[in-house]
């Protein structure tokens, strides 16, 4: 049976304003050019005020309805349709209510990038020195291709043989592939082409002098105990091997100093990531000073081609259909680079708020950059401050980065919880990371300190913490567990 009802239900749509702020929020300076631009590509009722001549005075339009006289059965509607909504004024810098916006030419200057060669170039190019027949620098080209960014050849060699085939109508063998492979495993970087870790170090290792002990002893490490020493089981590998603590010890170093990824050694510094902070926080004898990175402050504006384009629908006698439309089409493209400059605009706004929300909430540790000085603090705690949803901080919080006198940080690590000492004190948990790091680089190696014997430490100095809680906070600061950091 049917039945019907009548229901009310409260829902919260977003605007199209709305949802163009909140992904503007997320984008961190060092994507916002590229958004920007992938704007003014899309949009011809939108320029970038600095590549344009600024000088030339507005012209003023009078204010009223463009279309008076047009025939509203065609359904167009343009009550709100004012050419002043799109008239602005040339003062770009009035965003950020008095905040300062950094030094722009300094922002905008492009940081110089090093040319450099990838090892899959570096090995085409060793490749290319050998005196080889057609059928082995295509086996060579083959090898090299196959090859993993971190430089080791995970593909089997089978594959590689019909890849030949299929590919480069090459007939070849399994030991064909395999003596090339050899060939190129001679290769610099040292440990290239290797299959797994241990090929990787014992390529590495018989590059070194094998007569030298120390290395006859690591080779021997590496191809009988490479489990043993990863787990550093080092009481076992002393009776195994018969040597004492400080052959050992020599032997170790000596593996430590091995590239386990070799692949990646000639790349590391064109794939560190250049962050740009959205902040700068500096410290005028004892009074901090916030500013905004230029970049976030573009000289956006409407078109003038456009706002005369206005001027000469208004002036028209020709009020057809084609007529509506253009204007139709001018209108939504104002509309559209109208949104976005308050967009930019609204953003400049909220992140100088927020940020000067938790530098004022976390004064003490700006001006002194001690961790211990760090204030409980949640994202309600900010959201409060500024009258904001959370959600808002939090989207400003993961993505935007403050640059102070000492370091550059994500605004996402100045948050923590607060954990209450024997003494009724409320105090961040970055404090309690703090000490627990600082034990641990104390700590004696050869006896590195058990989880256990953290936590008794810390219930000495007042942080009433489980076992478990310390595990955890070990594991987010990245220190492995006691046995993993013992020493000889």
């Amino acid at each position: 049976m049917l039945k019907q009802t009548l229901q009310q239900k409260l829902l919260q749509k977003l605007s199209p304003q709305q949802i163009q702020f909140i992904k503007l929020l997320q984008v961190p300076t060092v994507s916002l050019d590229a958004r920007i631009k992938e704007e003014l590509e899309e949009n011809p009722a939108l320029e970038d005020g600095s590549l344009t001549n600024m000088t030339d005075p507005i012209e003023e339009y009078p204010d009223k309805d463009p279309d008076d006289n047009f025939d509203n059965e065609e359904g167009f509607d343009s009550d709100d349709f004012s050419l002043e909504d799109y008239i602005q004024e040339d003062d770009y810098k009035d965003y950020g209510n008095g905040y300062d916006y950094g030094d722009d030419d300094e922002d905008r200057k492009e940081m110089p990038v090093a040319i450099q060669h990838s090892f899959y170039e570096q090995l085409q190019q060793q490749l290319d020195l050998l005196a080889l027949d057609d059928k082995h620098f295509l086996i060579g080209q083959q090898i090299i291709g196959s090859l993993d960014d971190d430089g080791y050849l995970r593909r089997p060699i089978i594959n590689l043989v019909d890849d030949l085939a299929f590919g480069q109508n090459v007939m070849t063998e399994e030991h064909e592939v395999l003596d090339m492979l050899k060939v190129i495993q001679d290769f610099e970087p040292a440990g290239i082409g290797a299959r797994d870790l241990q090929e990787c170090l014992l390529i590495q290792l018989q590059k070194k002098d094998i007569n030298n002990p120390t290395i006859k002893l690591a080779i021997k490490v590496v191809a009988n105990y490479l489990d043993e020493f990863t787990k550093k089981h080092y009481d076992k590998l002393e009776k195994s091997l018969g040597v004492s603590s400080e052959d050992l010890k020599n032997v170790v170093n000596e593996i430590l100093k091995l590239n386990p990824k070799p692949g990646d050694s000639g790349a590391v510094a064109g794939k560190q990531l250049h962050i740009i902070p959205d902040f700068h926080i500096s410290n005028n004898d004892g009074i901090l000073h916030l500013t905004l990175n230029g970049r976030n402050a573009p000289e956006l504006r409407i078109s003038r081609d456009y706002q005369h384009m206005f001027e000469h629908y208004e002036k028209s006698d020709q009020k057809d259909k084609k007529m509506k439309e253009a204007v139709q089409f001018v209108k939504q493209k104002l509309d559209s680079a109208k949104w976005f400059i308050d967009a930019i605009k609204q953003r400049q706004q909220t992140l100088l708020k927020t940020m000067n929300a938790i530098m004022e909430y976390q004064y003490d540790y700006f001006l002194s950059g001690d961790d211990r000085k760090l204030k409980p603090m949640i994202l309600k705690d900010i959201a409060d401050k500024i009258d904001m949803d959370i959600s808002t901080v939090s989207r400003v919080a993961n993505s935007k980065y403050v640059q102070t006198e000492f370091g550059t940080f994500l605004l996402k690590s100045f948050f923590s919880e607060a954990i209450q000492t024997d003494s009724g004190e409320e105090v961040s948990n970055k404090e309690v990371k703090k000490i627990l790091e600082e034990c641990i680089a104390k700590e004696n190696k050869r006896k590195p300190l058990a989880d256990e014997k953290l936590t008794e430490i810390l219930k000495e100095k007042g942080y009433n913490i489980a076992r478990r809680t310390v595990a955890k906070y070990r594991e987010a600061l990245n220190i492995p567990v006691a046995r993993l950091r013992k020493e000889l």
